[in-house]
């Protein structure tokens, strides 16, 4: 499978490029795009005041401008919490995408999107302050109405980004078992 990983609000940090190995060594080519230009924040707060900096308009437009290349590949798009949102927008936009891959985060979905049965997994904290309960319903249900598939796994205890061992969110039982399901995910595209 042909993958595009966005990185978090933290950066392009050591955890993303663990996880693209990981995926790569499961068979994928995984392509892994800097939105930061290099830059890389220790704190969230930190990574909230890049991302501001650029802009999500521009942002968004550095994740377009990586995935072009590969798009008629037909990507899986996947990301970390900002990457995640990044990664659902793309891939709710091309037609080709194979499937998405969601750790930590989502977006709002746009008025008149449409898909046809896209693989859709999101893996998430329980609870996680900036995905809530509600939020995740209605994100769920809104993704039924546009035709993906989706399927939500929740980790009882774990911090937001519990999949980043550098982080005080991370939780080595809830990262381990999303990548054991994300790799499944993955392997029945």
């Amino acid at each position: 499978m042909n993958i595009m990983l966005f990185h978090s609000a933290y950066g392009l940090r050591p955890a993303v490029h663990e996880a693209a190995e990981r995926l790569r060594a499961a068979g994928h080519v995984v392509h892994v795009p800097d939105l930061y230009d290099g830059r890389t924040a220790d704190t969230l707060e930190e990574g909230m005041t890049i991302r501001d900096g650029i802009g999500n308009d521009e942002l968004l437009k550095r994740a377009i401008l990586a995935a072009a290349p590969h798009s008629d590949e037909g990507l899986v798009y996947a990301g970390f919490s900002l990457g995640g949102s990044l990664a659902q927008t793309l891939a709710l936009g091309d037609e080709k995408a194979r499937g998405l891959l969601l750790l930590h985060g989502t977006a709002d979905i746009a008025e008149g999107a449409s898909v046809d049965e896209l693989p859709v997994q999101l893996h998430v904290a329980d609870p996680d302050p900036f995905e809530t309960d509600d939020w995740l319903n209605t994100w769920y249900l809104r993704m039924g109405r546009i035709g993906a598939d989706a399927e939500v796994y929740r980790y009882p205890g774990a911090g937001h980004l519990y999949t980043d061992p550098e982080l005080p969110d991370y939780d080595e039982e809830a990262a381990e078992k999303s990548w054991a399901v994300a790799l499944g995910f993955l392997a029945s595209l």
